[in-house]
């Protein structure tokens, strides 16, 4: 399926996590909503379920996912397997699914490319700051884990970046569909 001009209207960010996952829906100019779910035992199925339930509540028009598998991923084998069950899911209820990789999205919000999650998540929350701003979480030490919030901001980048791909800017997503 190739990214046409249409312009897609409801955009809903996936940011699968070693918990679950993050989610952002954007509703034209508007996020619209946001969110967390963790998962134990059978994580990948639950994320599968519960991401599901949330493609039939928001009937998005498209779904973002980070592309796992990009040359110089580090993520989990286990993650990557969510990330194919998730392009799966959205090609059966027939929604586009757009990848970016980890250096795309950094790319789009540094010109040189060199930032890191923390300072995106700073860029996300003033660009919505009535919605998000609150919700940076601080800046993580060496001996801490990642807060759980950051998968929320991991998910609004996705789809942040692809409505501006779709609606005029020149980065564009490395696949889209199956």
């Amino acid at each position: 399926m190739k990214l046409d001009s249409k312009k897609y209207d409801r955009i809903l960010g996936i940011a699968p996590s070693s918990r679950g996952f993050g989610y952002a829906l954007l509703e034209k100019e508007k996020l619209a909503n946001w969110g967390s779910s963790s998962a134990s035992k059978d994580k990948n199925t639950k994320c599968v379920m519960r991401v599901e339930e949330l493609i039939l509540h928001f009937e998005p028009e498209v779904m973002v996912l980070e592309d796992t598998g990009a040359e110089g991923s580090r993520r989990h084998q286990r993650i990557q397997e969510l990330s194919q069950r998730l392009l799966a899911l959205g090609v059966s209820h027939e929604i586009p699914v757009a990848w970016f990789s980890r250096e795309q999205v950094m790319q789009f919000f540094f010109r040189n490319g060199k930032g890191t999650k923390q300072d995106v998540a700073q860029h996300i929350g003033e660009q919505f700051p009535e919605d998000l701003e609150m919700m940076v979480p601080p800046k993580r030490r060496t001996w801490m884990n990642e807060d759980y919030r950051m998968d929320i901001f991991d998910a609004v980048a996705l789809a942040f970046m692809f409505r501006e791909a779709v609606h005029g800017q020149d980065q564009s997503p490395k696949r889209i569909g199956a």
